[in-house]
């Protein structure tokens, strides 16, 4: 079988790869003043589940996510947490170190980093504020 005929998954390594960065990942979380105060400290476990859950199946792994919590309705189920530009930048530096971890072929590092950093702007549900001292730009020319 060559690596075309692979899925996502499977090139990354699948459940072995996926359990090992997102554990990576929140064994950071803890630390960071931002992310820590978004989850329950009883709920690390089942936080890190869904995450892994959630990648393994988009990337083309078992639907196990889907089977158990329905549509995944990513926006939706964030809601409720203030994902300001500081909380998403967090993110995304945590998740940047876990994948930094795993010692990726680049191909595929860019591939999975292409994708979570689009997902992170996604979960953002505050917007940033706009400087004091911008101009406004205007949706057409004069």
């Amino acid at each position: 079988m060559s690596q075309s005929d692979l899925t996502p998954y499977e090139r990354f390594g699948g459940h072995e790869f996926f359990t090992k960065l997102v554990h990576n990942f929140y064994q950071r979380v803890p630390h960071d003043p931002i992310l820590s105060a978004m989850y329950p400290s009883e709920d690390f476990d089942g936080a890190e589940w869904r995450l892994r859950s959630f990648l393994e199946q988009y990337w083309g792994g078992p639907g196990t996510y889907s089977e158990e919590r329905g549509h995944p309705r990513l926006r939706m189920r964030h809601i409720g947490f203030h994902v300001d530009g500081d909380a998403r930048d967090r993110w995304l530096t945590l998740m940047g170190a876990a994948i930094a971890d795993q010692g990726m072929e680049k191909q595929l590092e860019s591939e999975l980093w292409k994708y979570l950093v689009a997902a992170a702007y996604g979960m953002q549900n505050v917007p940033d504020e706009k400087p004091e001292n911008q101009a406004s730009i205007p949706l057409t020319e004069a």
